[in-house]
C-alpha cells in the first residue's frame, strides 16, 4: 500500500466534506473556525484502512501489543491501527467526568501500548487516555494520530505522530473574533 501525503489526505477530508468551516466549539472548550469531522473519512472502510495501516507502519517498530485510543472519535482509529499491527483494539471513555478503561478492557503491567487518536487539538484527551495507561504499570510506546491540528508539536513524553499536522487556530470563548461577529456556534464534538 502506497502511503499518502499530507496533501493526498487532505484531499481525502475535503472530498469527504470532513473539512468543515464555520463557527465551532472544540471538545476542549476552544472556538475555530475549522473543523475536522474524521467520522466522515472513517465511515469509508478503504480510507480508515489506507489511513490507519499507514499510521500503523510508522509504530511497527516499537512492538505494541495492544492499542488504545479515547472513545468516540479514536475507536476506529484503533481498531483499524490494532487490526493492521495484528493486536488487541482497545478504547477509553468517560465515566463521571474521568477517563476510564471499562467494557472488561484491561491493560496488563507486561503490555507496551499505543495511544491513537483521529484528531488532536489541544492534546487533552489524548493525555487522560495516556495517565489511564500509566496507572496500569505498561510500557507506552507512542502516541499517533491522523491529523494533529494544533500547529505545533504538543509533547507527550514519548514518540508522536501525526500522518498530516495542520495549523488551524482556535480561540478562547472570551476572544473569539467569531463570536464578536455573532456567528451561531456548533458543538460537533463528543465531549
Amino acid at each position: 500500500m502506497v502511503d499518502m501525503g499530507q496533501k493526498e489526505i487532505l484531499e481525502v477530508f475535503k472530498n469527504t466534506g470532513a473539512l468543515l468551516k464555520g463557527h465551532f466549539k472544540l471538545s476542549s472548550g476552544l472556538h475555530s473556525g475549522d473543523y475536522l469531522q474524521c467520522a466522515r473519512v472513517l465511515q469509508h472502510p478503504e480510507h480508515a484502512e489506507k489511513l490507519c495501516s499507514q499510521l500503523a507502519e510508522r509504530f511497527k517498530g516499537d512492538g505494541p501489543t495492544c492499542v488504545v485510543a479515547p472513545a468516540l472519535g479514536g475507536v476506529v482509529v484503533s481498531y483499524e491501527v490494532a487490526r493492521a499491527m495484528a493486536v488487541r483494539s482497545l478504547f477509553t471513555e468517560r465515566k463521571d467526568g474521568k477517563m476510564v478503561l471499562r467494557r472488561g478492557f484491561e491493560i496488563k503491567s507486561d503490555d507496551r501500548v499505543l495511544v491513537v487518536e483521529d484528531v488532536i487539538t489541544t492534546g487533552i484527551s489524548t493525555k487522560e487516555v495516556l495517565e489511564v495507561v500509566k496507572a496500569t504499570g505498561a510500557s507506552i510506546v507512542g502516541v499517533g494520530s491522523i491529523v494533529n491540528r494544533s500547529g505545533k508539536d504538543i509533547d507527550f513524553g514519548v514518540k508522536s505522530i501525526s500522518l498530516i499536522n495542520l495549523d488551524l487556530p482556535i480561540f478562547p470563548p472570551e476572544n473569539c473574533p467569531l463570536c464578536k461577529k455573532g456567528l451561531e456556534i456548533t458543538k460537533p464534538g463528543s465531549r
